[in-house]
């Protein structure tokens, strides 16, 4: 019983409440939102890049900093995969998706790095490689832009073909299976656990003899990886890559973790509820032109949203703190 208060209180039972409403009222306003081949599949392809982002956000936010760099890490890693396509354009799928984490966590791994050797917050280290990775993509790119005509056919196909039978595309499977591996090792193993041990208190984690400079650089590694492979399924699902690859994505990836209960203060949230975040995030940037709201009001509604996550996560800490402090004057 007590499971299943919780379920029913969970952040992530909230989100899809929201969701199965937001897709119902706009399906009402245009059916083909979902009763369509395109619709459908629109549906569950647009949220996918969104879902890896957020995963990968999630462990640096849970270690109780911020990476700032994973939109211009996904962008520089779909122009490499586009270039390394574009000589090679028989480059399989498989190659390109490891080429693509590779380099992502390379990046990521440099991000750790300086934010270990600075010692300061990871937002400071990731604002600057933001503009740095972005700039050598302008620079590099330049005014080239890379079209699908450039690309293996084979990739090209994982953003648009769906599997057989339950019709969901292979670049969503692909980010659902990204999804269940972060959430059984943030939820199953020791070291997992750790991030959450490390971003509730630094200095006790410390003390207490916690690897936090390892498990830093594994938080920033990981997301970088992460943004690599969102590199690689956005060449999958657009088939064009410019220098502008990626811009914004990182907010995205940031609203998207918090809204989804991963507090932006470090120590909490799941790799689910990242991606529930990633999902309604994707499905009110497509939802909202069909019920005829102007961009800039999309744009306000996930500054509210990401606002009313903060306070929430506030309030709740705040409660859970009064209880604490209850048992412990009954006891």
């Amino acid at each position: 019983m007590k499971r299943l208060s919780a379920l029913v209180r969970s952040r992530e039972t909230s989100i899809l409440i929201v969701l199965v409403v937001l897709i119902a009222v706009t399906t009402i306003v245009n059916h083909k939102f979902v009763f369509s081949p395109d619709g459908w599949r629109n549906l569950w392809a647009n949220p996918s890049i969104f879902f890896v982002l957020a995963v990968g956000e999630a462990f640096v936010i849970i270690s109780k900093h911020v990476d700032l760099s994973v939109g211009s890490v996904m962008g520089l890693t779909a122009f490499s995969v586009g270039i390394l396509n574009s000589h090679w354009l028989g480059l399989p799928p498989v190659l390109a998706f490891l080429f693509g984490v590779a380099l992502g966590a390379v990046l990521g791994l440099i991000n750790g790095v300086l934010v270990a050797v600075a010692k300061v917050p990871g937002m400071v280290i990731t604002l600057g490689t933001m503009y740095a990775y972005r700039g050598a993509l302008v620079v590099w790119a330049g005014s080239r832009r890379i079209n699908s005509s450039e690309l293996n056919p084979s990739l090209l196909t994982l953003g648009v073909a769906s599997f057989p039978g339950i019709r969901i595309p292979y670049i969503t499977l692909i980010a659902i299976l990204v999804v269940a591996v972060a959430a059984w090792y943030l939820s199953s193993t020791r070291s997992g656990r750790q991030f959450y041990a490390i971003g509730s208190a630094p200095e006790a984690a410390v003390l207490y003899g916690l690897p936090t400079g390892k498990r830093m650089l594994t938080a920033f590694t990981i997301s970088g990886a992460c943004a690599g492979m969102a590199g690689v399924l956005f060449v999958a699902r657009y088939g064009t890559i410019a220098s502008n690859a990626g811009t914004g994505y990182e907010l995205q990836a940031i609203g998207a973790a918090v809204i989804g209960g991963v507090a932006i203060v470090g120590g909490s949230g799941s790799a689910i509820g990242a991606a529930f975040g990633g999902f309604l995030l994707a499905t009110i940037n497509s939802s909202l032109p069909i019920l005829g709201i102007q961009d800039f009001w999309q744009q306000a509604v996930l500054g509210v949203l990401i606002l009313g996550a903060i306070i929430l996560d506030r309030v709740l800490a705040n409660r859970r703190l009064r209880r604490a402090a209850a048992e412990r004057l009954t006891t």
